[in-house]
Order: C-alpha cells, then sequence, then structure tokens
C-alpha cells in the first residue's frame, strides 16, 4: 500500500518503508469512523489498535474488521472526567484464515483524495 503515494521527505531520507515488517496499525479516527476503503486497507494488518470518540461507530467498523480479526482485547478511558465522553480501545489481531482483499488503484486514489480535501 505504501507505493500509491510518494513521500517526499522518506525519500530525501533514503527510507525505504517496504524494507520494513509493519504488521500493526494505530487508526483514531474522526467520530463519523473509517470508510469503506480504509477498513478494507487496514484490514490486511497482522494487529490493529482502534481507538474512538464513538461508540457507535467503533461498534460499526469492529462489525467490519471481525470479517478478518479477533478482538483481543478491549479498553474504556475515560479521558475527560465528569463529561459524558468516553474513548475506547480494541485490539484485533488477524485471523490466520482471513481472506486477502486489496483495494482498487482506482477507490485508494479517491480514498487518498478525499483525505486531502478533509
Amino acid at each position: 500500500y505504501t507505493n500509491h503515494k510518494p513521500f517526499q521527505r522518506l525519500k530525501e531520507n533514503n527510507i525505504d518503508l517496504q524494507s520494513y515488517k509493519i504488521t500493526t496499525v494505530l487508526v483514531d479516527p474522526p467520530r463519523a469512523g473509517l470508510d469503506a476503503d480504509t477498513c478494507k486497507m487496514i484490514s490486511q494488518f497482522a494487529k490493529i489498535v482502534y481507538i474512538s470518540c464513538n461508540p457507535e461507530t467503533l461498534a460499526r467498523d469492529v462489525t467490519k474488521l471481525k470479517e478478518t480479526h479477533d478482538v483481543v482485547r478491549v479498553a474504556a478511558f475515560d479521558q475527560f472526567p465528569y463529561t459524558h465522553h468516553l474513548e475506547g480501545g480494541v485490539f484485533l489481531v488477524r485471523r490466520a484464515d482471513a481472506p486477502v482483499v486489496v483495494a482498487s488503484e482506482e477507490s485508494t486514489e479517491q480514498t487518498a483524495k478525499k483525505a486531502r480535501v478533509d
């Protein structure tokens, strides 16, 4: 996935992301949660750490991610005492039998454009 967009600072410092075995991704999306392409992309990682301020979108996204991953740990964080706000954290590990699904180049570009607009 790292080949879709050249990162100038990595290039200038001769850092090749392909040489790293990145197996874990951390996501902390906005209240709206993750879009479908991002869910699909992160489902390729062996481990996912998902932090959320919205229990509804957290539940929605984790339900989708459970197609490829198992929930190993769940935690709640009272970041803002005396308010109704609560942060949720979920640690997911990819199942050995999970299918490999790669986002299309077109949908990847659409996600990248959306991220630039947001």
